[in-house]
C-alpha cells in the first residue's frame, strides 16, 4: 500500500494529512516531507492520522524525530484522530502522551488539553 501526504497551513500550524500504511517502506516519504517543512521554518505540526490504517515502529520513530526537531526549533508536534489500531500502538508504546495525541484535528490545532486516550 502506498502513502499519501498533504499539507495545509492553518494559522501558524501546518496540518500534515497522512493516508495509507506508515511502515518501513513508506516512512521515508513522510520523513522527507517533515524535513522540507522544517527547512522552511515550519515547526508547529499537527499530523492528521484519520486515514492511516497501519503504523509500525518505523512510523513511530518518524513522529519521535519530528517532535525532537520541532522541540529544538521552539515548535510542537501533535497527533490527531488516529484510528483505533494506531491509537492502540501509541498507547502500548507509551507515546500517546509524549506525542500529544488528540481525538480531532481541530482540537490538536487548538492545543485542546483533552487527550485522545481519555
Amino acid at each position: 500500500m502506498s502513502l499519501t501526504v498533504h499539507t495545509e497551513q492553518r494559522g501558524d500550524v501546518v496540518v500534515v494529512s497522512v493516508a495509507g500504511e506508515l511502515d518501513m517502506a513508506t516512512a521515508p516519504q513522510l520523513q522527507d516531507q517533515i524535513t522540507d517543512l522544517l527547512d522552511k521554518g515550519r515547526s508547529r505540526l499537527v499530523f492528521d492520522l484519520s486515514d492511516v490504517s497501519f503504523c509500525d515502529s518505523t512510523g513511530l520513530s518518524v513522529f519521535v524525530r519530528a517532535k525532537n526537531s520541532c522541540d529544538e526549533a521552539g515548535g510542537v508536534v501533535r497527533l490527531a484522530a488516529p484510528q483505533r489500531g494506531v491509537l492502540r500502538i501509541l498507547e502500548v508504546s507509551g507515546l500517546v502522551e509524549v506525542l500529544q495525541t488528540y481525538p480531532t484535528v481541530e482540537q490538536a490545532v487548538a492545543g485542546d488539553p483533552t487527550p485522545a486516550s481519555s
